[in-house]
Formats: C-alpha cells, sequence, structure tokens
C-alpha cells in the first residue's frame, strides 16, 4: 500500500510517497496547488494521505485528498505509542514531533536524540519509557553567521559551504567559519553527551536541511537520516 506525505514548511513543501516503510519518490515544491497533487495520486495512486503544515492554508487540499485518499491532517495529537508530555503541546512544532514519532518507529526498544537542523536546529529526546517531555531549540547556521555580521560594526557577512571542513581561523572571515561551525559541533557532542548520561543505549538521529555539513563534521551518530 502507498502512502502520500506532505510537509509544508516555512521555505518549502516536501513531499513522499511510500510503499511500506521505503520512499518511492521525493519532490520539493515552493507551493503546492490541486493540480500537482491530482499528478502524484495519477501517478503513484496512493490509498492514504497526510499533511503536515505550518503555514499554508491546506482546507482546497484536504477536501481533494479526501475525494481520492483516505486522508488525515498531522497534528500532535497523534501519539502512536509515545505520551506526549510537553506543557504546551498547541505550540508544539509539528516537525519536532514527527521527528518524535519517526525516531520512535525507527527504534522502538531505544531512548533517542533526534537533532533536526534546519532554520534553526532543535534537539529533542524521547525517553527508553517513551515518554516525550520537551528538548532544546537554538540557532540555525545561517543565523549564527547573520548574528554576527548584523550586530557588530565590521565584521562580514561570512558564506559558507556544507561540504566544506572546517579549518583553523587564520583571516577573519576563516576565524567567522571557525567560530561558527566548530560551535555547533561542540554543541552536538555537549547534548549527546548529556542525553548519554541520562539514557543507556541511546540512538542519535541527525536531520535537517544541513544534513550534509553534519554528517561531514560529526562521524559517530548512530543514524543519519533525511527527510
Amino acid at each position: 500500500m502507498r502512502r502520500l506525505s506532505i510537509d509544508i514548511g516555512n521555505s518549502a513543501v516536501k513531499v513522499g510517497v511510500f510503499a511500506n516503510k521505503e520512499i518511492v519518490h521525493h519532490q520539493r515544491f515552493n507551493k503546492i496547488g490541486i493540480l500537482d497533487l491530482a499528478q502524484l495520486i495519477e501517478k503513484f495512486s496512493p490509498a492514504k494521505s497526510i499533511i503536515s503544515s505550518v503555514n499554508q492554508e491546506i482546507g482546497p487540499l484536504e477536501v481533494f485528498l479526501k475525494k481520492h485518499t483516505e486522508y488525515i491532517r498531522f497534528s500532535t495529537l497523534l501519539t502512536t505509542g509515545v505520551q506526549n508530555r510537553y506543557k504546551t503541546p498547541v505550540t508544539l512544532g509539528l516537525d519536532r514531533w514527527a521527528a518524535i514519532l519517526g525516531a520512535n518507529g525507527l527504534h522502538p526498544a531505544n531512548a533517542s536524540l533526534v537533532v533536526d537542523a534546519g532554520t534553526c536546529i532543535t534537539y529533542d529526546v524521547l525517553t527508553s519509557s517513551k515518554e516525550y517531555f520537551g528538548g532544546s531549540i537554538s540557532p540555525g547556521i545561517k543565523m549564527r553567521f547573520r548574528a554576527v555580521h548584523e550586530f557588530t560594526g565590521r565584521l562580514p557577512l561570512v558564506e559558507w559551504d556544507a561540504n566544506e571542513d572546517i579549518v583553523e581561523g587564520t583571516d577573519t572571515q576563516s576565524a567567522i567559519r571557525n567560530g561558527v561551525l566548530q560551535g555547533i559541533i561542540n554543541e552536538i557532542e555537549g547534548f549527546i553527551a548529556l542525553n548519554n548520561k541520562k539514557e543507556s543505549a541511546l540512538k542519535v538521529i541527525i536531520t535537517g536541511e544541513m544534513l550534509i555539513f553534519c554528517i561531514n563534521n560529526y562521524k559517530t551518530a548512530s543514524l543519519r537520516l533525511k527527510l
């Protein structure tokens, strides 16, 4: 059976078609419409569909999907075996909750730390007893480079390449690049070390738009997952 999954985020729409747990198609849109859905359904004939949306009005999309598939809207009310202990679930980001449910599906017998390196970097923990209490949110890579530039008088806005190695700062540009990037690696390692003390057999999942950088520069993650 095929399932159509749609993630409508702040900057892009990501679509995946799954056959059981295997992804058979993925696509990225700036914005998605009825015509796009019609083409996906005609090509892949999904039996079920789901949308997670943080900003786009999805009423018309939902009406269309309900006519052609068994449709549900993703929300923090969906638990699938995880106990949500977050104090304000209505404000919990859907991306964070989806990552926790995904971690539970991948490692049902273990605690998990999910590192989502996107616009912000989020760190969320699912305990071995399958409880979620929350996590941490810190500035993402681009945000940190912009902050160094915009909150100082003379420091430049540094460009970076996710495939670049981290090098020692021998001039202003490389010093900023080293400070930001090495700082993020140290931060990730710190969160992993902290949660390893709390949970035995902790599984680490790294995902998000900055995945390539994290993989290239942090080699000991037990699992690397691109969503």
